[in-house]
């Protein structure tokens, strides 16, 4: 049980989320309230003020501006892969909890790069929109196996560890470049470089997160180290792909054909007009970022991201936590839970330790961590002064929220 009512506690879900995460909610009692589509930023402003939880996917931008407003937020889901559409500076200093799910759509990028691969070494885009057109373009000309091919991964995390695997396993040779230093899987050989990747790969395959440094990794003047008639695909983030310099090189000969999921502007939503420098270019296979999006893809993300934002807040555990330290609680029975977060300064416990046992507040569990900027205790309390204690942590300097749990 929480100590608030459960049917007073609002969840918000946007985006069209799964069904799971929504049944998970409704299903223990809490009042969940749905949206299709993502909300503007003065449509958030509003809705957002007595909202508890916020589940949503990438179109959603909640902004310092947007969280300020959020006065009861506890956590935010984010239904995807990442969290740049989250001010999570702002979300750490108010001590909301923001998870994600890094893991579950994995699967289903790496497939789609498989397959666009074959489409694009094949040259099948091409032969596809003739065959609609009614001309029979049967030829072997430029088409091509993967097997005994290069794929060089630029990013070897989550996603490009599981691609890395499937191309081997169509009989690809893999090379890799990243930042850190990874071991490889299977037969893989790392790059010391990008400029080596790119001169030994048949297809590039970008899996890297939207950071300054990443903007426009490929560009202008790496392009012309492309193998000549060598693929890009890029299933990563718009902006790491500078197009109109994609572009120019399609259209020379020299980069032998793109597929590319994510642009650096994407429409609000489904049905809306898009626009590309890509558009109407040879051999290449435009997708309307849904590298991730399949409905086994889709019920992972649904039942990973609201076990953690339910566990968070019934028992106040933050395993897998963007913003609030990691901690993972054993349960204390005939006790209550408080859940303290404060800013990461010198004296914090002592201060709460000194105030609870100047009132003879018994304290039957209690577990720290920090952070470079948070740190996050939770108390289990005697039931019978649990209030007076609650009461007492609140005003212990430094700190950002505090809430009884049960």
């Amino acid at each position: 049980m929480t100590s608030y009512p459960k049917e007073k506690i609002n969840i918000l879900f946007l985006e069209n989320l799964s069904h799971t995460a929504v049944e998970t909610f409704k299903n223990n009692g809490y009042n969940v309230v749905t949206h299709t589509g993502a909300l503007g930023e003065a449509e958030l402003l509003k809705a957002i003020q007595n909202v508890h939880i916020i589940g949503i996917r990438s179109k959603t931008q909640l902004t310092e501006k947007v969280l300020k407003e959020a006065r009861k937020l506890q956590s935010i889901g984010c239904f995807c892969i990442g969290t740049n559409q989250v001010d999570l500076r702002a979300a750490e200093k108010k001590g909301i909890a923001v998870f994600n799910a890094p893991y579950s759509n994995t699967r289903s990028v790496a497939e789609l790069v498989i397959g666009a691969s074959i489409l694009l070494i094949r040259r099948l885009i091409d032969k596809n929109k003739m065959a609609h057109e009614g001309v029979w373009l049967k030829e072997s000309k430029n088409s091509h196996e993967l097997r005994g091919k290069t794929m060089g991964i630029v990013g070897y995390g989550n996603i490009g560890t599981q691609l890395s695997v499937l191309a081997e396993a169509v009989g690809m040779h893999v090379i890799y470049y990243d930042i850190e230093t990874k071991l490889p899987l299977g037969n893989a050989n790392a790059c010391k470089s990008l400029k080596e990747l790119l001169q030994k790969a048949d297809i590039v395959s970008l899996h890297v997160p939207e950071k300054k440094d990443t903007e426009h990794m490929i560009n202008r003047s790496n392009l012309k180290y492309f193998k000549p008639g060598a693929i890009l695909i890029n299933y990563a983030r718009g902006s790491v792909v500078d197009l109109d310099a994609l572009a120019d090189a399609i259209k020379k000969g020299h980069v032998g054909g793109a597929a590319v999921d994510v642009f650096p502007e994407e429409p609000e939503k489904s049905g809306d007009t898009f626009s590309s420098p890509l558009q109407g270019l040879p051999n290449v296979f435009l997708s309307p970022h849904i590298g991730g999006s399949t409905e086994e893809a889709q019920a992972n993300i649904g039942v990973d991201v609201s076990s953690k934002l339910l566990n968070f807040l019934e028992s106040g555990v933050t395993y897998g936590c963007i913003t609030i330290p990691a901690l993972s609680l054993p349960l204390h029975p005939n006790s209550h839970r408080i859940l303290h977060i404060h800013k990461n300064m010198p004296g914090v416990l002592s201060a709460i330790n000194t105030e609870l046992s100047k009132h003879d507040i018994n304290i039957v569990g209690q577990y720290l961590k920090t952070n470079e900027t948070i740190g996050y205790v939770v108390l289990d309390i005697d039931k019978k002064i649990s209030n007076k204690a609650l009461d007492l942590l609140k005003h212990v300097k430094e700190t950002i929220k505090v809430r009884l749990l049960y």
